[in-house]
């Protein structure tokens, strides 16, 4: 990039020298040579529709955050194949400075990569050395990264006509110069700064525009997408995904006819949820943006829409005019949605033969358990096969589209294990299409949830939100009591890379991962499908047949997805690793992540055939618990303090008090840091790190409680570790 400008203001001075030769009689006035210095260097990365539209004509870029429009994350590259995919090694790698979940997609244009990482920083930095070329830092503020529901990630950036585009944590939509990273303009996306919301998700932009939704539900906040002029950030249309509060005039009128399935209750006290924050697709087929529309707030319809009725649009599939924002189709995958079945997840656009008949269609493996097949002109229903375990429902009735819920899975009255839980079948972890093959490569997992109605709803038939924390209204107060209670009859969690077949519900093959927590998948026409897992192993596997190929210890878990692209003629793999996100109880399960072993260190790794480049020597963390001094306290209290702790410390420290290793572990705690317990929970001594003040919902007597909590668990974890105790069963609490 320096060279291009170097070379632009050379070409500048070559001219005038030679228009000075030709007539000497006629030099250069002072005006033109100050014209020529001021003259704007040529732009780079001038991404546009059709240069994203022809992608596979220039297979050496990643242009888009699946690649192309249609998300595929498929790569025509065939230099690094199954025949060689054993002589891959490391060409360079670049430390990152953080130790929490890094999740972004980069984008490679021209020889340069743009990505992101944790508080919504911007890196630009060259392909094939990974030298730094710019950097931005948008400043969030610390504070902020408490109301994060799943860490403070982003999963990256957007690059068209020149200007890199990111949105912050705290709201932001930042438009960048692409040569330089100078800010070109910055909007605030958010309707109300007093509501909780957050942006972890990677714009989209098409025809001019700039596309970006928001995350935040479980703060309870009501979801919505925007769309921004891309050169000048000026708000071109904006969809709600739910209705407001009736007695106020609709936004739009899609939100009329969608306030008539909300029945009973004030929904829009509670934000009612619908959070647009992640998977945003355009459709130039069509002229048309596909928006995933997540979860209700709270995630319980009983208490959201006490009268019934299915709640529209939450975790529906919509489609809007790109240029007018009004709805085209919509499809709800899982209609009065009782178990956060969010319709977030990677939507990915392709040409399929179904029934005999060539079809435009939408696929989509949301985190109820099915795997979709619309038609991309109205939305139709086409296939609808379970993908993981299922449990909630019995199948989706392909007549009316809707799923036959399982009336054993009812939570209302009897509190249970239900598969998916809250994690999905899938999540954010993107898929990879192999449209020729007929086949979706899909990071899928079973992970149970023990859902119990909320206590206060339970014993009073009332809910109270506690705008200090997630408000769910099933029982996250109690959730280690309830996990601990039934941990006998807890399905057991399981991880999985599938090649699956949507049209059939065929599983050409499948890999189980030792761990159910993994990352996201790249396929390549060279046979490979790459994906790194929570073990700290990156795989290349065969396409074909599943059969590992090559592996490389990246001693940290991952879960962002690869991308492949080309320099002069070597293809390169790249890689960000860093776990995290909405796991809570990564801690809790054996066997230990990499992150746990040796530390989330947040790393660019790149690959290419040949490479000879090695990272460091890896050291084990010292996850040892000290001794504990354990205070008197009473096992009501101790009960009190463990349901203080999940409802705000669980979060982001993990279920039991076991961190999956991003966030302070607080069994681990010295007598020091103990001592500084308050300091950090109620005087935000840590604010500038993250951990922001919670004096606004906790007392003293409540953090004592909660620090009590903590060190009965860490005392309990220390006597199994020596060997003096079985399992800890939280026996003070029964």
């Amino acid at each position: 990039m320096r060279n291009l400008i170097w070379l632009a203001a050379a070409a500048a001075v070559l001219i005038l020298v030679v228009v000075w030769m030709r007539d000497d009689s006629a030099a250069p006035t002072q005006e033109a040579a100050e014209a020529a210095a001021e003259a704007p260097a040529p732009k780079v990365a001038l991404i546009d529709d059709e240069r994203i539209n022809n992608a596979d004509s220039e297979p050496g870029s990643w242009l888009a955050h699946g690649r192309t429009y249609e998300e595929h994350r498929f790569s025509p590259l065939t230099s690094i194949n199954r025949g060689n995919a054993a002589s891959l090694g490391l060409a360079w790698y670049r430390d990152l400075g953080t130790n929490r979940a890094l999740e972004a997609t980069p984008i490679v244009v021209d020889g340069v990569m743009y990505f992101t990482t944790t508080w919504s920083r911007v890196y630009a930095v060259n392909a094939a050395t990974g030298e730094d070329l710019w950097s931005y830092d948008p400043q969030v503020p610390k504070e902020w990264g408490r109301w994060a529901c799943c860490d403070v990630v982003n999963r990256g950036v957007a690059v068209y006509q020149g200007k890199i585009y990111v949105a912050s944590l705290d709201g932001r939509l930042i438009a960048l110069d692409a040569a330089t990273g100078a800010l070109a303009w910055e909007v605030d996306t958010l309707i109300d700064r007093s509501l909780h919301y957050t942006i972890t998700g990677a714009p989209r932009v098409a025809k001019g525009k700039v596309f970006i939704g928001n995350g935040g539900a479980e703060y309870g906040v009501r979801g919505y997408v925007t769309a921004y002029d891309a050169d000048t950030g000026d708000q071109v249309w904006r969809f709600y995904t739910v209705p407001g509060d009736p007695s106020l005039p609709f936004e739009h009128p899609e939100l009329e006819m969608a306030a008539e399935t909300w029945k009973g209750g004030e929904w829009w006290k509670l934000g009612g949820g619908g959070t647009v924050w992640n998977a945003i697709v355009y459709d130039p087929d069509f002229d048309q943006v596909y928006l995933g529309v997540g979860n209700g707030s709270p995630w319980t319809r009983a208490i959201r829409s006490p009268g019934g009725g299915d709640n529209l649009f939450l975790s529906s599939i919509i489609a809007v005019d790109a240029d007018t924002g009004a709805m085209n189709w919509h499809y709800q995958t899982t209609p009065g949605d009782n178990w956060d079945y969010t319709a977030v997840q990677d939507m990915a656009l392709a040409e399929m033969e179904v029934d005999g008949q060539l079809r435009k269609v939408l696929l989509q493996a949301p985190k109820n358990g099915f795997f979709y097949v619309l038609d991309r002109e109205d939305g139709e229903l086409l296939r609808a096969h379970p993908y993981a375990t299922v449990t909630w429902a019995t199948h989706v009735d392909l007549e009316t589209g809707r799923p036959v819920e399982n009336p054993d899975s009812d939570y209302l009255d009897k509190p249970q294990w239900v598969l998916p839980g809250p994690l999905g079948g899938h999540n954010w972890q993107a898929m990879a299409v192999d449209v020729e093959a007929g086949l979706v490569y899909l990071p899928a997992h079973d992970v149970p949830f023990f859902f119990s109605m909320a206590k206060e709803w339970r014993d009073t038939g009332v809910y109270k939100p506690n705008p200090g924390s997630w408000n769910l209204g099933v029982q996250l107060a109690e959730v280690s009591q309830l996990i601990n209670d039934n941990l006998d009859s807890r399905p057991q969690p399981l991880g999985y890379l599938k090649a699956f077949d949507p049209l059939t519900g065929e599983e050409k093959w499948s890999v189980e991962h030792p761990h159910y927590w993994n990352g996201g998948v790249l396929a390549t026409a060279g046979g490979l499908v790459f994906q790194g897992d929570a073990l700290g192993m990156f795989t290349a596997y065969d396409k074909d047949n599943g059969e590992v190929l090559w592996q490389f210890n990246a001693q940290v878990s991952m879960l962002a997805p690869p991308v492949t692209y080309e320099i002069d003629g070597e293809q390169h793999v790249s890689i960000l690793t860093g776990s995290g996100g909405g796991e809570l109880f990564s801690g809790e399960t054996a066997p230990s992540p990499a992150s746990l072993t040796y530390g989330n260190f947040g790393r660019l790794l790149t690959f290419k055939l040949g490479g000879g480049a090695a990272l460091p020597a890896p050291t084990s963390v010292d996850r040892s618990i000290p001794e504990q001094v354990l205070p008197e306290m009473a096992a009501e209290d101790l009960m009190r303090g463990e349901r203080l702790y999940n409802t705000y410390c669980s979060l982001c420290h993990g279920v039991f008090a076991r961190s999956g290793g991003a966030i302070t572990d607080l069994r681990l705690l010295s007598e020091e840091r103990h001592a500084l317990f308050n300091q950090a929970v109620l005087g935000g001594l840590y604010a500038n790190k993250g951990m922001a003040s919670f004096a606004d919902s906790l007392v003293v007597e409540d953090v004592s409680k909660i620090q009590a909590f903590v060190r009965f668990r860490a005392y309990e974890d220390r006597e199994v570790a020596l060997g003096n105790q079985e399992e800890p069963r939280l026996s003070w609490l029964n």
